[in-house]
């Protein structure tokens, strides 16, 4: 199936919709990119997107997020192993008794995961980088954009009430090319108000914040 083959809606909101069986599975189940920006990033989120993200297992399917520079001090010092050229097999084997976490760092070997960190360079924007889109990409060259969640895809008992909208590239041209551009200017640290680094880089360099009382959304 295609993205053009669903039946999405314009708009999911809490009060009737399940936003994460809904639109989040049925569109990564059938993509083979997604770029996402959020406002945090954590392990959970990597791990969800990973089990859902069907094509991923063929080694076909491509993620890149950016996300902000706060993060719950047990995930950046995992992100930070999962992510560093110095990963060892004592690492792996540590790892290996996780199978999600397991999963990821095999998919960052094969280069299908890049994670970039934006972070506000001007008195204009104050505190921290908090854009929410998303774009979903098929074998068919279709687009699914959506804004309005910071949720990855994960499904919990308890969550925000929120509401996703959601152009295609079949119905809302224009406004999917303009999701896309936003989303690439970010990737290639052209927009103005934030600088955006590699996360490998950030980290190293000590750009990153972290605490252990952050509560991060999947």
């Amino acid at each position: 199936m295609a993205l053009r083959d669903l039946r999405l809606k314009e708009e999911y909101r809490s009060d009737t919709d399940d936003i994460v069986s809904e639109f989040f599975f049925p569109c990564l189940s059938n993509c083979i990119e997604y770029d996402r920006c959020v406002d945090f990033l954590s392990i959970q989120t990597l791990a969800s997107i990973a089990m859902a993200f069907d094509n991923f297992s063929e080694g076909k399917a491509k993620l890149r997020m950016i996300t902000g520079h706060r993060f719950k001090i047990s995930d950046l010092n995992l992100l930070t192993r999962l992510f560093s050229e110095n990963y060892t097999k004592a690492d792996n084997v540590k790892l290996m008794k996780d199978s999600k976490i397991n999963k990821i760092r095999n998919i960052i070997e094969n280069g299908q995961i890049e994670i970039k960190i934006a972070i506000p360079n001007s008195e204009q924007v104050t505190d921290s980088f908090s854009e929410r889109i998303g774009i979903f990409r098929d074998e068919n060259n279709d687009v699914v954009a959506f804004t309005g969640t910071s949720r990855g895809t994960v499904p919990s008992q308890t969550r925000d009430f929120e509401s996703v909208d959601v152009f295609t590239s079949w119905n809302d041209k224009s406004r999917v090319e303009r999701k896309m551009k936003d989303f690439e200017d970010l990737w290639q640290n052209k927009t103005k108000y934030v600088e955006v680094y590699d996360f490998a880089f950030a980290e190293k360099n000590n750009l990153l914040k972290y605490s252990s009382e952050w509560i991060l959304q999947g």
